[in-house]
């Protein structure tokens, strides 16, 4: 069974939910479905911290979450969202189940691929500070471009002024075609969507090279690991 720290924002985590449910039904046959806890917080919480920059209290209510999942019979844990794998090593620590980290499903198939310079699209945190784009280069030897301070901005106000409520609009659809064509334009030869939310707007078709959607890369190694267990369909091993 696997645990996942959802509800930022509980848009993508329903989609998390559908896909982790398709790829086990898919596997095993019509009426199987996902084992799984889900821990959904109160969004408008955890946005505030973010903005004000309290990663200390947001660490304390992932681990806390993590815990309570970890107790209630979780085997593993998802963080559904990118931002908050900042967090990631914290929770890890404070947990003896193991954690299935976003960049690094999205990072193989990238790799897989033959790509070695990307574009990230994200909130300004993932975008701006190192926890993500470092781990990608260090762990993959991936380049990572991120968009200029004014498609930053335009890119994180979508996501959290828009696809967080879920408003997908046609004019900022349009204005991710432009970010990511420059991305283009700067040498990225894929483009990562790196905030679980964008999947809602962009899909192939908005971009002149591949997308890498986290969300569904992230879900479908989740059930990978689900599957994992000999003669436990619905359940997942240890490590």
């Amino acid at each position: 069974m696997i645990g996942m720290l959802g509800g930022m924002s509980w848009e993508s985590s329903a989609e998390y939910y559908r896909l982790l449910n398709y790829g086990v039904r898919d596997r095993l046959g019509p009426t199987a479905s996902a084992r799984c806890l889900l821990w959904s917080f109160d969004f408008a919480e955890i946005e505030a911290l973010q903005h004000r920059g309290d990663w200390d209290a947001l660490g304390d209510r992932l681990v806390d979450a993590a815990q309570r999942l970890e107790t209630g019979g979780a085997e593993g844990l998802l963080i559904c969202t990118n931002t908050m794998h900042r967090l990631a090593a914290q929770v890890e620590a404070a947990v003896d189940i193991p954690l299935l980290h976003i960049a690094d499903p999205t990072a193989a198939r990238i790799k897989a691929a033959g790509f070695a310079t990307v574009g990230l699209l994200g909130t300004a945190f993932t975008m701006e500070q190192p926890f993500y784009k470092d781990r990608l280069a260090a762990r993959y030897g991936l380049r990572v471009l991120v968009p200029d301070a004014a498609d930053r901005e335009t890119v994180h106000r979508v996501i959290y002024e828009e696809l967080v409520a879920g408003k997908v609009l046609a004019e900022s659809r349009a204005a991710y075609r432009v970010v990511i064509e420059r991305l283009v334009a700067a040498g990225a030869e894929a483009v990562i969507l790196g905030c679980t939310e964008i999947m809602l707007l962009i899909g192939a078709a908005d971009s002149p090279v591949p997308v890498f959607d986290t969300t569904a890369l992230h879900a479908a190694a989740a059930v990978d690991w689900l599957l994992a267990a000999p003669g436990d369909p619905g359940g997942a091993a240890k490590g």
